[in-house]
């Protein structure tokens, strides 16, 4: 018998999605694999990133590090509750590691969490597939992160415009053809 403690296993280094930034995107819950192995999600995530980028105002800083965990319902609302005070799971959060004034000089980018069991709903609710939903919440996320918002009605028109353009030039359609505004437009006082 050993009574070595066994070596930690390194994280493999972000890796190289554009010069815009590396990604570094680790699935928490197995439950991700059914929609196939990590390397292949990880090229369409980069993929999806990279034509967020393209559209978005505000551009990372080249080489800038954002993170991208892949996980469950129940972990993820952990996250909700404990960073946004709400109790209850969601399909993505983001975390900007910078104002949207600083982030073309911030190395961090920040970090996207989206969980798997609400993007299976939400895609099968909407009769889009997995993919292509996954591939927009990733896209929301990094607007986000680039300082983007939808807490008003003319930030959610501006936010869903730019979300059409990047999954457009990946050849998804429009996920909010039929569909109301990302928020309730906030009613201005009298």
């Amino acid at each position: 018998m050993n009574d070595r403690p066994r070596g930690r296993r390194l994280a493999p280094p972000p890796e190289k999605t554009s010069p815009e930034i590396n990604l570094d995107v680790r699935a928490q819950s197995r439950r991700w694999h059914e929609l196939g192995k990590l390397p292949g999600l990880r090229a369409l995530l980069n993929e999806a990133l990279e034509a967020g980028i393209a559209v978005a105002p505000r551009k990372p800083m080249p080489g800038a590090e954002l993170s991208l965990l892949l996980t469950d319902d129940k972990r993820i609302r952990i996250v909700n509750r404990d960073w946004r005070g709400f109790d209850k799971a969601t399909n993505v959060l983001s975390f900007p590691a910078a104002p949207p004034e600083r982030i073309a000089q911030s190395p961090l980018l920040g970090d996207i969490v989206i969980a798997y069991e609400t993007v299976l709903r939400e895609a099968e609710a909407e009769s889009k597939s997995v993919t292509d939903h996954l591939r927009h919440l990733a896209i929301h996320g990094l607007l986000h992160l680039l300082g983007e918002d939808h807490e008003t009605e003319a930030e959610a028109r501006r936010m869903e415009a730019l979300e059409i353009d990047a999954l457009a030039r990946l050849g998804v359609a429009d996920p909010y053809a039929g569909a109301e505004l990302v928020t309730a437009p906030v009613p201005s006082s009298a």
